[in-house]
């Protein structure tokens, strides 16, 4: 994958959010790690959401799920700013499927990629190297 100079790099995992902007001129990839953000993770609590008998009642998983929601409402808030012009996701498939419920369309203008792979505890240059093979 190319990613340009600027890009906002965001690699989640359902607990921690890590952002990257690439320094690196094209084709090069140069990761440079932000501090990371203050989210406001919001408790769906137990009527926030409609469950079948055969879904899976994992309090762990709903965190996940509300972290995922967070991500994309700061992503969502970031790109109405005009805070990037650009922006990659890496997320595990389930977080990454979460965070598409909730992506708006500034931010869907902007989403130059996604990764389905769990990176978020991975080091700068295994995620750059996921970058550079994709």
């Amino acid at each position: 994958m190319i990613v340009a100079n600027g890009t906002l790099v965001a690699v989640t995992d359902g607990e921690k959010l890590r952002l990257f902007r690439n320094k690196g001129h094209e084709p090069k990839i140069e990761l440079i790690e932000l501090r990371e953000p203050a989210l406001q993770v919001a408790s769906t609590g137990s009527g926030g959401r409609h469950r079948s008998s055969t879904a899976n009642h994992d309090d762990s998983r709903l965190r996940e799920d509300d972290f995922a929601a967070a991500v994309a409402e700061y992503l969502n808030r970031e790109a109405l700013t005009g805070a990037f012009e650009h922006v990659v996701v890496i997320a595990d498939p389930r977080t990454l499927g979460e965070l598409r419920r909730h992506v708006q369309a500034s931010l869907k203008a902007k989403l130059v990629g996604e990764i389905d792979k769990d990176l978020a505890k991975h080091s700068v240059e295994a995620i750059e190297n996921t970058l550079a093979a994709a």
